[in-house]
C-alpha cells in the first residue's frame, strides 16, 4: 500500500456519511463481487478505518438504512460526503402501506420496460437481483426492507396462499432458506428479477402455478410461502457495526 493510501484511509474518520452517487458495495475486501448497492442520497457508516483492516483497496462499510454490510473501493471515498443530519427511518402503519401499494407495483412494471438483466447484488435501475428490485420498489414510496430473500421473508408476516392480495411477497427456495422473491400482482402472477439460470435473464411475469411455462414451473417447485409486508424496517444502532462485518 502507498504511502498516500495509508494516509487517506488513517485520515478518514470512522462514521456516517451520504452517497453523493450511486455506490457499489462488494462482499470482500478485494471488491471483485458486489453485494449490494446504495443509491445516492443513502446514508452508510465506515465502520473501520483501521489500515491494517482496510486491504489498501476497501474500507468497511454498513449501510444505515437496512443494516447491510460490505466493503467499499476506496476510490469511491470522494463520492461520500459527511452527514450533516443523521439517519431516521420513518415509520408506517399496515393501513399506510397497504396505500401505497399500487405505486409499488407500478415501479416494478416500469422497471420491467427498461432494457434490464438480472444482477446479483444490484438494488439500483436498471439491472436488480430478485430481493434487490423488491427493496428498490417499496423504498420508491419510502417503505424500508432489508436487503436479501431470506431477511424479507423473516420481516413479513407470513400469509396462507389463498389469502394473497396485490402487493404482497412470495418466496422461492429450499425447505432451509428462501433465496427468491417476487411481488404478488394478482390472479395468480407475480413480478420478479431472474437469471439466466432459470430460463430468462432480467425482470418477468410468471404465475404461480404447475401449468405455467417452463420458468413458472421451475419456481412453482420451489414455492416456500407468502409474506405481507406490515412495517418498514428500522436499522439498528451503528454500535456493534463492527462486529457484525
Amino acid at each position: 500500500m502507498s504511502l498516500n493510501l495509508k494516509s487517506q484511509i488513517a485520515n478518514l474518520e470512522s462514521g456516517e456519511y451520504e452517497c453523493l452517487a450511486n455506490l457499489n458495495i462488494y462482499d470482500s475486501p478485494e471488491c471483485t463481487r458486489l453485494a449490494t448497492q446504495a443509491q445516492a442520497g443513502r446514508h452508510l457508516w465506515i465502520t473501520s478505518n483501521d489500515v491494517e483492516t482496510c486491504h489498501g483497496t476497501s474500507v468497511q462499510v454498513c449501510l444505515c438504512e437496512d443494516d447491510y454490510p460490505g466493503w467499499l473501493s476506496i476510490t469511491d471515498l470522494v463520492l461520500l460526503q459527511t452527514a450533516t443530519v443523521p439517519y431516521q427511518a420513518k415509520s408506517f402503519s399496515e393501513s399506510e402501506i397497504k396505500k401505497f401499494l399500487p405505486e409499488v407495483i407500478a415501479f416494478t412494471h416500469k422497471a420491467m420496460q427498461q432494457p434490464n438483466y438480472y444482477l446479483w447484488g444490484g438494488t439500483v435501475g436498471p439491472n436488480y437481483d430478485c430481493s434487490g428490485l423488491m427493496q428498490a420498489a417499496f423504498r420508491s414510496v419510502g417503505i424500508c426492507l432489508p436487503r436479501d430473500a431470506y431477511q424479507q421473508e423473516g420481516f413479513t408476516q407470513p400469509i396462507d396462499l389463498a389469502l394473497l392480495t396485490p402487493g404482497d411477497l412470495v418466496f422461492f427456495g429450499t425447505p432451509q432458506k428462501a433465496t427468491h422473491v417476487g411481488l404478488y400482482l394478482g390472479d395468480g402472477y407475480y413480478i420478479h428479477s431472474s437469471g439466466k439460470d432459470k430460463g430468462r435473464n432480467g425482470i418477468g411475469i410468471d404465475i404461480l402455478s404447475e401449468q405455467g411455462d417452463e420458468v413458472s414451473q421451475s419456481y412453482y417447485q420451489q414455492l416456500r410461502g407468502t409474506g405481507r409486508v406490515v412495517k418498514s424496517y428500522e436499522p439498528q444502532s451503528h454500535r456493534g457495526l463492527k462486529e457484525k462485518i
